[in-house]
């Protein structure tokens, strides 16, 4: 038996909760395996958000938002694209594949595109198996403990807490 994927879905109030919304009334054929949480626009997902959804034990996470130069919050498009750049760096480097973070432009009337970028990316998720999400040894617990500087252990505790890129990354 395969395993079937759980992707979490951050749609854009505006353009792409409403492809979904028409995909599923149109009857597309596409995968049950999302969960979407309607944002009032794809630049307010917090980069937060993404690694509590990993480390909590979904394998995939999918952003959409307006076509950029259509958001309706102007420029919020924008800065979602500069923290998904930032984020998929940071989570590469930790490990985590970066098919199961994808970010994508998805317009009102794109109910089609909608379900294909849905199927497309459960079946991605599907290939890579049960995220393994990494984890601190024990070399690093040790270390954390022995830790003398308020702000190392601040940083230390915000790791073990799921805040893996603390507050920095969400001035962005």
């Amino acid at each position: 038996m395969s395993h079937e994927p759980k992707i979490l879905a951050f749609l854009c109030n505006w353009c792409s909760y409403s492809a979904a919304d028409s995909a599923g009334a149109a009857h597309h054929s596409y995968a049950p395996n999302v969960r979407v949480v309607r944002v009032m626009c794809s630049g307010r997902v917090d980069p937060e958000f993404v690694t509590q959804a990993l480390a909590g034990g979904y394998d995939g996470v999918l952003v959409c938002g307006c076509h950029p130069g259509d958001c309706h919050y102007v420029s919020g498009n924008y800065r979602a694209l500069g923290r998904f750049r930032l984020l998929k760096r940071l989570l590469v480097d930790m490990g985590v594949e970066p098919e199961r973070f994808r970010l994508e432009w998805i317009s009102a009337s794109e109910a089609e595109r909608y379900a294909a970028v849905v199927n497309e990316m459960t079946d991605q998720v599907r290939a890579l198996g049960p995220i393994e999400w990494p984890t601190l040894d024990r070399d690093a617990r040790r270390a954390d403990e022995e830790c003398d500087r308020p702000e190392e252990r601040e940083s230390h505790e915000q790791v073990e807490a799921g805040n893996l890129l603390g507050s920095e990354l969400r001035r962005v």
